[in-house]
């Protein structure tokens, strides 16, 4: 469980100990990120020899903290406390551009007590 800024965010469909109070909706963070001509240039040549290709994984992680930022900033935004089932799904754009994409269920959501069990919304 991520606690950020009183924001709770989990990737189950509960939290444990807590129970939901209202569902506000689906919640989203966007980001695109291209690697400039350069950077594509020497992860093609890399790709050759094989292995990791680190500046684009730290582009992607860079990337996908950005993405969950926004998406704590919407989900607020909207009176959230809490974002339940996030995800991250990502994609291709053209050949040089990569878009990520974190995503949950907006909540409100209150602490229950110690003898209850967590609710689950399936």
């Amino acid at each position: 469980m991520k606690k950020t800024d009183g924001l709770v965010v989990v990737t189950t469909n509960y939290v444990p100990g807590y129970r939901v109070t209202k569902v506000i909706g689906a919640t989203y963070g966007i980001v695109v990120r291209s690697r400039g001509i350069g950077g594509n240039i020497m992860a093609g040549l890399k790709s050759i020899v094989g292995g990791e290709i680190g500046a684009y994984t730290q582009m992607l992680s860079e990337a996908r903290q950005h993405a969950v930022q926004r998406l704590e900033e919407d989900a607020k935004g909207k009176g959230a406390n809490a974002i339940i089932g996030m995800s991250f799904d990502s994609s291709e754009i053209g050949q040089m551009m990569t878009e990520i994409v974190a995503y949950g269920t907006a909540v409100t959501i209150e602490k229950e007590s110690k003898e209850a069990e967590p609710v689950s919304l399936r």
